[in-house]
């Protein structure tokens, strides 16, 4: 179920699933009007004179001018998104790519075009002159011109939201929604539930006679998703633990542990068998490249690489740092507030079924601050935002050990701008900053 999973999300993020299912819908369309046409009384189309007037010869160049307009339309249309697609990724990152292919407005919008230019030709392919049986379908000939007409609105309504999508709030907002809602979908929700005190301690009492078997991944690149449920059936089934090596958004490498598996009681160890090793495997989903389904640290990830472009020195946009990290504060701040996993699962207050690897809160703040600060040294707005992130984030938590980190970076902020600005003016604002942030802190 995982790979069937895995399958879909990647088809229906696809730029050419979404107009596939237009083009069919409009081959349907028009084999009903067409249909439709052929089973009807035609006689009322003489009241209708400027609707239904045309000839077999004016139908015909009727359906051939939007056949061919659709065609130059839709060639337009791709050429304007391989265009935007090159520029995001010279500007911003490539990382975020992924997002524009699979925007369903973009889907939608190349497959208008398309499944008109089929519909024409479908319907084109029917009409007959008078030597021929002298046919016209008069809906099917109308349903193309109204097609035409929402095709023009389609256009214009394209040509804005391309350019709209080029800016620079629309992209990192655009990723931080998708991050935000994993952060909501991963967190509270647990693989399993908590081990009890009793489980845990019998899991570090047989700690000396467990043997575990790691079992190799079947391939090679990013863990994308984990079958939570079937990972821990596994583990029962086995009748013993199952102990990640990896979390989600780590790589792997072909033969490399990708889990190591153990069996309670010492009498009755694993052997890896091949049917144990695709089993596991079949509960991780690997690919090319890391998703933000179950991972928002790669959500977090595609905003600081956003941040470190625009203050690279070729490009030196500090105004879209500044977005950056203001997003990025709300996502810390988010997490701060929320409960992270025991990385210890079980699925009925039995003994411990999966030792899981995940994220901590640290690693969160670490991966969204540590490498803006070092690229914007020096850039005055960088170290107040920064500090202004890290406040927000405060008023989020009571956790002592989440406040400590919050506190440290704040430190490591005031630290950075004390030795990198060269203006008393510029070190007096930052230092105000931060100690507002250490008294939220304190």
């Amino acid at each position: 179920m995982n790979k069937l999973h895995t399958l879909w999300r990647d088809i229906n993020a696809s730029l050419w699933f979404v107009p596939t299912l237009m083009v069919a819908g409009a081959a349907g369309l028009a084999y009903g009007l067409v249909t439709l046409d052929l089973r009807i009384d035609h006689g009322w189309v003489k009241d209708y004179p400027l609707l239904f007037g045309a000839g077999a010869s004016g139908a015909r160049g009727v359906l051939t001018a939007i056949a061919g307009s659709m065609m130059t339309v839709a060639s337009l249309g791709f050429s304007l998104t391989l265009s935007t697609l090159g520029q995001v990724a010279s500007q911003y990152t490539s990382r975020v790519l992924q997002n524009f292919m699979s925007n369903r407005v973009n889907q939608l919008v190349l497959g208008t075009f398309v499944s008109i230019f089929v519909y024409c030709l479908l319907v084109l392919r029917t009409i007959r002159d008078g030597d021929e049986g002298g046919f016209v379908p008069p809906l099917a000939v109308t349903g193309g011109l109204v097609l035409a007409v929402i095709s023009i609105g389609v256009l214009v309504f394209f040509i804005h939201h391309m350019a709209a999508a080029m800016q620079a709030g629309v992209i990192i907002g655009g990723v931080a929604d998708e991050t935000a809602a994993a952060i909501r979908r991963l967190f509270p929700q647990e693989l399993g539930e908590a081990a009890s005190e009793p489980a845990q301690a019998a899991l570090f009492e047989q700690a000396d006679t467990l043997t575990w078997v790691p079992v190799p991944a079947a391939v090679t690149g990013y863990i994308q998703t984990i079958d939570e449920d079937g990972l821990l059936a596994l583990a029962r089934h086995l009748g013993g633990v199952v102990r990640m090596e990896h979390g989600v958004g780590s790589f792997v490498t072909h033969g490399a542990p990708l889990a190591s598996v153990a069996r309670y009681g010492a009498d009755n160890p694993l052997r890896l068998t091949d049917e144990l090793q695709t089993e596991l495997n079949d509960k991780f989903s690997i690919g090319r490249q890391r998703t933000t389904e179950q991972d928002a640290g790669f959500g977090v990830r595609q905003i600081v690489d956003i941040a470190l472009k625009a203050l690279s020195p070729g490009i030196n946009d500090t105004s879209t740092a500044v977005i950056c990290i203001d997003y990025l504060g709300a996502l810390v701040a988010s997490l701060a507030a929320r409960r992270f996993a025991d990385p210890l699962r079980t699925d009925d207050d039995g003994p411990v079924r999966v030792i899981t690897r995940q994220p901590s809160f640290t690693t969160f703040v670490n991966t969204a601050f540590d490498q803006i600060l070092l690229a914007g040294e020096g850039d005055l707005a960088v170290y107040l935002r920064l500090l202004t992130a890290l406040g927000t984030a405060a008023t989020r938590t009571q956790v002592p050990s989440r406040r400590a980190v919050l506190r440290a970076h704040a430190a490591r902020v005031s630290e950075a701008a004390a030795s990198a600005l060269t203006t008393d003016y510029d070190r007096d604002q930052v230092q105000a900053r931060a100690r507002e942030v250490q008294r939220l802190l304190a």
